[in-house]
């Protein structure tokens, strides 16, 4: 009656033969070995960290900066890194700096710039969530 009653519930389930072979490649890393995927991991959030106290760019940030042909390298970073320092200083969290080239709308606390704006867009836009404003020239 057993047989009958296992081939009823699960009909596909056979023996295993006692000397299986074991694929172990995909197993996870013993302790103290580092797998592929926190090496891959740690490069990742290391590359992702500000350089120096640098500046980090969202995501979004990047892809604004690359489509509206912001250059925001050099002279220009050093100014807004400059105005985020001064920003801190004073408290602010969610700030808008305004450069002759263009508008970005930062997140000091995490030293992260969320967007930016060209010069020719940044009469049209809204600013909206900020606490203060700073000018570089």
């Amino acid at each position: 009656m057993s047989n009958k009653l296992n081939s009823i519930l699960i009909p596909n389930v056979t023996r295993t033969p006692g000397n299986k072979q074991i694929d172990k490649s995909n197993q996870l890393p013993k302790e103290g070995e580092i797998s592929e995927f926190k090496e891959l991991l740690s490069k990742k959030i290391e590359s992702e960290k500000p350089l120096h106290g640098g500046i980090n760019l969202s995501s979004h940030a990047a892809q604004r900066l690359q489509e509206r042909k912001i250059d925001f390298n050099g002279e220009e970073y050093a100014k807004v890194k400059e105005a985020m320092a001064r920003l801190k200083e004073k408290g602010g969290q969610n700030s808008l700096i305004i450069s002759d080239k263009a508008a970005y709308i930062v997140d000091v606390k995490n030293n992260k710039v969320v967007t930016a704006v060209d010069k020719e867009n940044m009469m049209s836009n809204v600013f909206t969530k900020i606490d203060s404003t700073v000018f570089i020239n």
